[in-house]
């Protein structure tokens, strides 16, 4: 188990992989440019070789590459489509040049078309990323709160849209905990967390799981709020990370946090909660 957390790539891109090993991170998660636009520059040659050359001396990973918000192949304006399959494009690309191991991206919204006609979309749209060239990286589909026209917040729909892409080996799923909560997952008790693993194995496979969001969640059970809180200060509480984090079957998974921070010293206390909770004794 690696924990991580998100990490900036502000003025350098190889300044990523120093606030990582900052903060204490083992994995860590980078958008590839603007998280709110369209458009992100090409990464320097340069740049990317000090990146790797950090990285590999620091034995830091997976990387795992988180797509811009805007990014909606579920869209039912065409200009919102071709903007956000080419910004999977340039991502897919970032991240072989990186060798990162994940790409994450929103399941995105129907806009009100129905689910039916956003899943055909999303799928149309993966299946043409698909033929790009991943490298070693897998994409994975992050499931959502279910607030408005999103897709994704329960399980049976991420998996039919892999059914969807031929159930493609490189298409799984990125579990964030304060989605699940906020969809109706109930994270809190041993009973939701036993079920919802179940779920999980039974409609996407435990194997097609690739990484855990770590955040606890403002809202309430089923509130549909994403709204992401520190770990042990909101409604999952810690014996709930407890639980997850102890889960036997995520054991070789990277949890990386996307908590609230005012300041680095924000992640490196939230990383502290989860690595003793794991080494926490069960009764």
């Amino acid at each position: 188990m690696r924990f991580g957390a998100h990490v900036s790539i502000a003025k350098h891109l190889y300044l990523a992989v120093d606030r990582a090993q900052a903060i204490g991170c083992e994995a860590f998660q980078m958008f590839p440019g603007n998280p709110r636009g369209w458009k992100t520059g090409p990464f320097l040659e340069e740049e990317v070789a000090e990146f790797k050359r950090r990285r590999s001396a620091r034995k830091l990973g997976p990387v795992i590459i988180h797509l811009p918000y805007l990014v909606n192949l579920a869209a039912k304006t065409p200009a919102v489509l071709d903007s956000s399959m080419a910004s999977l494009k340039d991502a897919i690309a970032k991240a072989v040049i990186l060798e990162a191991e994940f790409l994450v991206m929103h399941p995105g919204s129907h806009g009100g078309a129905g689910t039916d006609a956003g899943i055909a979309r999303l799928a149309a749209g993966l299946q043409r990323a698909l033929q790009e060239d991943l490298g070693g990286a897998r994409l994975l589909l992050e499931n959502t709160a279910g607030s408005g026209h999103t897709l994704g917040s329960n399980m049976r729909e991420i998996r039919r849209v892999i059914q969807a892409v031929d159930n493609d080996s490189r298409i799984g799923l990125c579990f964030d905990t304060c989605h699940a909560f906020a969809a109706g997952y109930d994270l809190a008790t041993e009973t939701g967390w036993t079920e919802t693993m179940a779920e999980i194995n039974r409609e996407i496979g435990l194997d097609r799981l690739g990484v855990i969001h770590v955040n606890d969640s403002r809202g309430e059970l089923g509130s549909r709020l994403d709204r992401h809180a520190p770990i042990g200060r909101g409604k999952i509480g810690l014996a709930g990370f407890e639980r997850i984090i102890n889960e036997p079957a995520l054991a070789d998974r990277p949890f990386i946090i996307e908590t609230p921070r005012k300041s680095p010293k924000d992640d490196i206390r939230n990383l502290d909660v989860l690595r003793k909770l794991k080494s926490a004794p069960r009764g």
